[in-house]
């Protein structure tokens, strides 16, 4: 009887335990930059084929939105970007052109986004499979 009573006093001492109160982080002032997506797949795509697409998001913060640089991991990745800044719950877009000239096989590029957003740094990517072009002719 008293092994059964000692069990159900830690069953409840753990019950205890998970109910504490959650702890609220004051909110953070300033802009906060918030994807709709973090990620695109272009499936398959025939080698020398530029394709783009479209990743927006939204000031979600308090400040207007700064974008200070957007980087790739490669030349064939080019990006556009708003260089005005973004008020507070106003949306923006990123265009992200992928050159496929001299690819081959699966592909994982990285877009950086720095900016005044306190997630200063965020990622997008772009991933396809670029196929062999059929030989012409044939």
């Amino acid at each position: 009887m008293k092994r059964y009573l000692g069990f159900v006093l830690v069953i409840i001492g753990f019950c205890a335990a998970a109910q504490q109160p959650a702890v609220f982080e004051e909110p953070q002032n300033g802009p906060r930059i918030n994807f709709s997506e973090d990620s695109f797949d272009f499936g398959d795509i025939v080698q020398g084929q530029v394709v783009e697409h479209i990743f927006e998001f939204e000031n979600s913060g308090n400040e207007p939105l700064i974008l200070s640089n957007v980087l790739t991991t490669c030349g064939c990745t080019a990006p556009s970007w708003p260089r005005e800044p973004i008020p507070p719950g106003e949306t923006a877009s990123i265009l992200v052109k992928f050159n496929s000239q001299g690819k081959i096989g699966m592909q994982n590029k990285v877009i950086t986004i720095i900016s005044n957003a306190i997630n200063q740094r965020e990622r997008i990517k772009i991933v396809t499979n670029v196929m062999m072009k059929a030989p012409e002719g044939g």
